[in-house]
């Protein structure tokens, strides 16, 4: 269920931000921010799906997902290719996101 729940929710929340970022920084149009502020809504009711335990623990293994979502991002809508740093870095936060998902949890921690 993660594996579908998490870039899920990277993609609307990528979506919504994006949306905005078109309004203030590339001078669309102001309609722009309704699917923005929606897509910003879906995103947080997605993220509320995820099977954690703790809210904090499911907002910090999504943002692994998310650095790497955006970088996908980066690549597929914006046309520009990442570099080998951007690559390593969404790597080491999905790597990240694993330990933190599929971490053992016992008494001690």
């Amino acid at each position: 269920m993660t594996w579908v729940l998490f870039p899920l929710a990277a993609l609307a929340e990528i979506g919504g931000c994006f949306a905005l970022w078109a309004v203030v920084r590339l001078g669309a149009s102001l309609l722009w921010a309704v699917p923005g502020v929606l897509l910003l809504l879906a995103f947080a009711l997605v993220l509320t799906q995820a099977p954690a335990d703790a809210a904090g623990r499911a907002y910090a293994a999504y943002g692994g997902v998310y650095v790497a979502a955006s970088i996908l991002w980066l690549w597929l809508v914006e046309g520009r290719l990442p570099d080998r740093w951007d690559l390593i870095g969404g790597a080491v936060c999905l790597l990240g996101a694993a330990i933190i998902l599929f971490g053992p949890r016992g008494a001690a921690g």
